[in-house]
């Protein structure tokens, strides 16, 4: 997960590179479950931001702690945080993955 969140955030953020997009997409192709990215294309489509990221810019920072396992899946709390210093605001996503095939299925905000 935390290789995922990684070179993803890289390849969004070079978005001045005319690969980056091209490597995100491959990211996703390799990483997410054909379930997952139809949610996240459908979150896209509706809310007009990166399903991955739920926002429409890059966290400056990330972290990616695993929180348990169960029935076949592994769930992991990404923390992203928007900006530095002492009012960086910081969302959460939890991410879940099959233990088989190592593949993101589901992507949600943390409540």
């Amino acid at each position: 997960m935390a290789d995922f969140y990684g070179a993803y955030i890289d390849a969004v953020r070079a978005a001045d590179d005319p690969t980056a997009a091209a490597s995100a997409k491959a990211l996703r192709g390799f990483y997410l479950s054909a379930g997952a990215r139809k949610a996240v294309a459908a979150y896209e489509r509706r809310e007009h931001a990166d399903g991955i990221l739920f926002a429409q810019n890059v966290p400056v920072k990330w972290k990616v702690t695993y929180t348990g396992s169960g029935a076949g899946h592994a769930t992991n709390r990404v923390t992203l945080t928007w900006g530095d210093g002492p009012h960086a605001e910081v969302s959460r996503i939890d991410v879940r993955s099959d233990l088989k095939t190592l593949r993101i299925t589901g992507l949600e905000p943390a409540a």
